[in-house]
């Protein structure tokens, strides 16, 4: 199945982003409240682009891949709004949420979001799809896990990680619906362009981390 391919040709760069020291130490609890509210700012400034993503995927698609605007539409509805759940988590880990709607990305944070629009108008728009399988599986993968890790080393109250206690709860719903959608991937210039993004965003998203490193500093 397309799925199990996809994982075995994005595993080296899966790997490289989970080495990153700013996700190690997360998952140890080794981290501080700036680094926590740096991750927040950027995930705010790439989460409130998935909405306009998707309505740009599906607008872009073929008619052979008609079946997936069904998809997207309730994907939109999953995901909308969930840039105000991070401004909430902001404010109640002492953050400035007003100063971060404000303000710009980082550099690597603006080249991600960058690269997933011209990705999608230029290339081919499942290439949206790759940068799924590295947000929500990644989400999957540490969300959960570095939210009580965190919670506990930041002495920080619940509602401050309500992005990623529910993301990695519904991202493991997602990441089956995901698998059956990829799936029925028949071409493989669509299966390509889903891999070779992946493998892209992977290591874009480890900038992103190592971006926030270097800005809590």
């Amino acid at each position: 199945m397309f799925h199990e391919e996809l994982i075995a040709r994005t595993e080296i760069a899966r790997q490289s982003l989970f080495s990153v020291p700013l996700i190690q130490n997360a998952l140890r609890g080794n981290v501080t409240r700036a680094n926590y509210l740096e991750f927040l700012a950027q995930a705010y400034h790439h989460v409130r682009h998935t909405v306009p993503l998707l309505m740009s995927c599906g607008a872009r698609l073929s008619d052979d891949l008609g079946w997936l605007r069904t998809a997207i539409v309730a994907y939109i509805d999953e995901e909308a709004g969930h840039e105000e759940w991070i401004l909430a988590d902001i404010d109640h880990a002492g953050g400035d949420a007003a100063a971060v709607r404000r303000s710009a990305p980082s550099h690597a944070t603006e080249v991600m979001v960058s690269y997933a629009y011209d990705g999608i108008q230029r290339r081919n728009p499942v290439v949206f799809f790759g940068m799924a399988h590295v947000l929500e599986g990644t989400s999957v993968q540490l969300a959960s896990l570095a939210a009580e890790t965190l919670r506990e080393a930041l002495d920080l109250p619940e509602r401050a990680f309500t992005y990623l206690t529910s993301h990695g709860t519904l991202d493991i719903e997602h990441t089956k619906v995901f698998a059956d959608l990829v799936n029925r991937f028949d071409r493989r210039e669509d299966q390509e362009a889903v891999i070779h993004a992946a493998n892209v965003f992977y290591r874009l998203y480890a900038d992103v981390f190592r971006g926030i490193e270097r800005a809590a500093a």
